[in-house]
């Protein structure tokens, strides 16, 4: 089985583990040093164990503790190049043998698990988003947040992904009429912000279409959104769309401060 937990997701910070066999990854670390080795520890895992993080962007609450724990369990970043260019000044120093460089939308074998990091929109230097599957395995899950657009290339990487860790940054009503400066606003609502909690829910129709079975909606912004609100409008629209939610699609919010369930894929 496939495990993946969120330590934590939203707009104050990131970081997802992944582990299949003797092989543990993080996806992001964009929490203190100690929340995420806490985080680890709590769900039964050692991060002596770690085998790399692997960054999607250089925005602070994805990296935040990166240079941290990769100093103090002496294990690789992976980023791509202009990723590295720009978040390298930000991390303190880093071994050069832990600071490893992948291209985009290529797959890449690290233990035992096969991960292709994948072109996404967002106002930063080239990110992406993962997909993860078990070497020799058929099944696969996905982490896709901080996502301004549905690009084609985002849904080629996400169809048929039996669990997908999916973006619901923001309501668009509490945006517009909250304190962020209009151009701040503009900024989140763009190609290359965030996705709102109705574009992520029309989104969630089309992963169910094409085999997703199990949705964990993510990367909730602190001041424009709460996981009842971006529950309810994706619970709203698939509704609409004559899916059950429970029955057809097991549908969860991740949350910022707390340790999600270990979920499960079989390989």
């Amino acid at each position: 089985m496939i495990k993946y937990c969120s330590v934590g997701s939203g707009s104050c910070g990131n970081c997802h583990f992944v582990g299949y066999k003797d092989t543990n990854i993080l996806i992001d670390a964009g929490l203190s040093g100690k929340r995420i080795t806490d985080g680890i520890k709590d769900i039964g895992e050692n991060p002596d164990n770690l085998k790399g993080i692997f960054i999607t962007h250089e925005h602070i609450d994805h990296i935040r503790g990166a240079g941290i724990v990769s100093r103090k369990f002496n294990i690789p970043i992976f980023a791509n190049v202009e990723t590295w260019r720009a978040m390298k000044d930000k991390l303190g120093k880093i071994e050069s043998s832990n600071m490893v460089v992948f291209e985009n939308d290529k797959n890449y074998a690290i233990g035992d698990i096969i991960i292709r990091p994948f072109s996404i929109e967002h106002d930063a230097a080239n990110p992406v988003g993962y997909n993860l599957c078990a070497k020799g395995g058929s099944e696969k899950m996905s982490i896709a947040t901080d996502i301004g657009t549905i690009t084609e290339n985002v849904r080629k990487n996400l169809y048929k992904s039996k669990l997908v860790v999916l973006e619901s940054n923001y309501d668009k009503n509490m945006l517009l009429a909250g304190s962020y400066s209009y151009a701040l606003k503009r900024r989140v609502m763009s190609e290359v912000g965030h996705l709102s909690n109705d574009e992520a829910g029309k989104f969630c129709v089309d992963l169910i279409k094409n085999g997703t079975e199990r949705i964990l909606l993510a990367h909730l912004s602190k001041e424009n959104n709460f996981p009842e609100l971006a529950y309810e409008t994706s619970k709203g629209i698939l509704t609409q769309n004559n899916f059950i939610v429970g029955q057809d699609i097991k549908l969860d919010v991740l949350l910022r401060n707390d340790i999600s369930d270990v979920y499960k894929v079989n390989p």
